[in-house]
């Protein structure tokens, strides 16, 4: 009974920020460039797309600044805009379709259901096997608290039985996990790892006192922080809190015919400078990085 009230909050919830405070959030009044279709770009499209002139785009809807869901087909934050962006350089319509976690979308991509899912989502190697990522971000992980870090939660090492928020199927789970182990094996009680489906039933735990923290990543975390009215801030922020250089990016079906096409989109985008406004435009230019690239977390260590 109590999941099912959280889950009904976290609905509200996810409406009120999507809605009412998204566009406090962005900068007001920025111009994004309107682009025009490059003939080269659009003919690395396959066949079938280039005849309908259409690409859907799947999320789970719960990614702000990102991704957020304004209606049953409707997008909006940094991704809506950088796809706007991207199908005006291809010379298509992208259009969006959301699905529950990660595993919906990744199930939906193997199953031939979507092209694409702007993310950005988290590349690793294990993930690699069955998609390839255009990276286009670095991200980093954190924990979101109650205002004045009532638990002491600055590290993993201050995670041993503390209950922790993660997204279900994420790798901040499996990090989470796997310190839950190290804390027992150095006699310290297990982390309670508490597994959700979206952002804003996580963010409502710990602000609810059912979760102690939320370790998730940070460009989400400082968004939902900035609308918490005080009642949340960062900590362990500039640690590698278990992770290496973070990338992410949008998700194809391995060895997609379309990955080719989206890459050079977006060294488009981000030779003409597209990319750096939009990023900006949603305070996310600590995530900004140099080119964007497919599978750059080949050269991370697992």
């Amino acid at each position: 009974m109590m999941a099912k009230k959280l889950r009904q909050a976290a609905v509200l919830t996810a409406a009120l920020l999507s809605v009412s405070s998204m566009n406090a959030f962005a900068a007001e009044n920025v111009s994004i460039p309107t682009q025009t279709m490059d003939p080269a770009i659009h003919a690395k499209l396959p066949a079938d797309i280039k005849t309908s002139g259409v690409m859907t785009s799947v999320n789970n809807g719960s990614f702000p600044p990102y991704e957020i869901v304004t209606g049953a087909n409707g997008l909006d934050g940094a991704s809506a805009d950088l796809a706007h962006a991207l199908a005006e350089v291809l010379g298509v319509k992208i259009q969006h379709a959301s699905v529950s976690g990660l595993s919906g979308i990744l199930s939906g991509m193997a199953a031939g259901r979507y092209q694409m899912g702007i993310g950005p989502i988290g590349d690793y190697p294990d993930r690699q096997a069955k998609n390839d990522f255009i990276d286009f971000v670095k991200e980093y992980v954190v924990f979101g608290v109650r205002k004045g870090n009532p638990e002491k939660i600055n590290s993993l090492d201050d995670t041993c039985g503390k209950r922790i928020a993660v997204m279900a199927g994420g790798s901040a789970e499996q990090v989470i996990r796997k310190q839950s182990d190290v804390c027992v094996k150095d006699g310290k009680p297990a982390v309670t790892v508490q597994s959700f489906s979206d952002q804003p039933t996580s963010i409502l735990a710990v602000r609810s006192n059912r979760s102690d923290a939320f370790f998730s990543s940070q460009a989400p975390l400082t968004y939902f922080v900035e609308k918490a009215n005080g009642q949340l801030e960062l900590t362990g922020t500039g640690k590698s809190n278990g992770f290496g250089d973070i990338f992410q990016g949008t998700v194809v079906a391995k060895d997609s015919p379309v990955r080719d096409a989206i890459l050079a989109g977006y060294q488009k985008l981000f030779d003409n400078g597209t990319y750096g406004i939009i990023m900006k435009k949603w305070g996310l230019e600590g995530n900004m990085i140099p080119a964007p690239g497919i599978n750059l977390a080949k050269a991370q260590a697992k």
